[in-house]
């Protein structure tokens, strides 16, 4: 695979690429063998690998988690695709108190992956656009990681099926038809290690996942008005990239933290607190914080674009830590 790709085609040829190179590999979910899941992320795969590895599960997302953190422990690397992030409320006990703590508890490895597609813009209302990511990174065990580009949602899944811990793996729903450069050939992205996607030196606009895309219009729109802004993809959330994060507001002395999930106990509240500790003496201005109003999705467009986090907040938000 080479050129520009759809990301959910480089989910894909991760997911075989690993199923190729490692037997172990197999795959559960609602819907994901003949019908090649709610987004069509695992289509073809029954095909070449087979109903043994991958394998539809019924309607029971605490059944099947729990039978994947079963089948890690016995020596498998089971992908566990979530239809929405949403449902994985079903399946807390399974990931939090199991999967997340054999290691500690056991000795025992639990090579699993839970794949989550997360997120808000297509009217699905309240219980299927959901962005849950800050319930995950307070959680000893996890690792948690979202992509923006489908090179790193490549790179970061290779990495996720190799890990030797739970990975709770977020996909943007509106970021599957979204296309980008894949390198050939058979590469992975760290853990820990988040992206500069835009040079800058007055403004650090730190976003993950689809509010990468919010981030950089803001940031033509502050160019177009004299203020050059540095745009990080953060990539992993958990574990955070401090050295980068430090690295860029000491250069560029302001912070805008953008997330589409609510403000409230957010991810970008710990990413604002590991600024603070870090680079407190290099700031000139408050951090602000971007993110979702406090209040379930809607279904009606109108107010679910209301509610959302846009690239005209972020840009309100900069001007406002600039001055302008």
């Amino acid at each position: 695979m080479s050129g520009d790709v759809f990301t959910s085609w480089a989910i894909r040829e991760a997911l075989a690429e690993e199923m190729r190179r490692d037997e172990s590999v197999i795959l559960l979910g609602e819907d994901i063998a003949e019908y090649g899941g709610a987004f069509k992320v695992t289509e073809g795969l029954l095909a070449e690998f087979g109903p043994d590895r991958v394998i539809n599960t019924p309607i029971s997302e605490n059944g099947f988690v729990g039978v994947a953190v079963g089948a890690a422990m016995c020596g498998l690397r089971p992908v566990v695709e979530i239809m929405f992030m949403d449902f994985v409320t079903l399946a807390m006990d399974q990931l939090v108190n199991h999967a997340a703590k054999f290691h500690f508890i056991y000795g025992t490895p639990i090579p699993m992956v839970l794949r989550l597609p997360a997120g808000a813009g297509r009217g699905y209302g309240a219980t299927h656009s959901q962005t849950l990511d800050s319930w995950f990174i307070s959680v000893p065990g996890l690792k948690v990681v979202a992509p923006w580009s489908a090179a790193d949602a490549k790179g970061l899944l290779k990495t996720a099926v190799r890990d030797d811990n739970p990975v709770v793996f977020i996909e943007h729903k509106l970021l599957y038809p979204k296309k980008g450069p894949v390198p050939d050939g058979d590469y992975t992205v760290p853990f820990g290690r988040a992206s500069i996607v835009r040079e800058g030196t007055d403004l650090t606009i730190v976003a993950y996942s689809k509010m990468v895309d919010e981030a950089l219009v803001a940031a033509d729109a502050l160019a177009e008005a004299g203020a050059c802004a540095e745009v990080i993809d953060l990539r992993s959330l958990h574990p955070l990239d401090d050295v980068m994060l430090a690295e860029s507001v000491a250069k560029t002395g302001r912070a805008v933290l953008v997330e589409e999930g609510v403000r409230q106990g957010g991810v970008m509240a710990e990413v604002a607190c590991r600024i603070m500790e870090s680079a407190f003496d290099y700031l000139e201005a408050p951090i602000m914080r971007v993110g979702s109003g406090f209040a379930p999705v809607p279904c009606a467009e109108s107010l679910e674009r209301a509610l959302l986090p846009s690239a005209a907040n972020v840009l309100a938000a900069a001007r406002a830590v600039l001055g302008r």
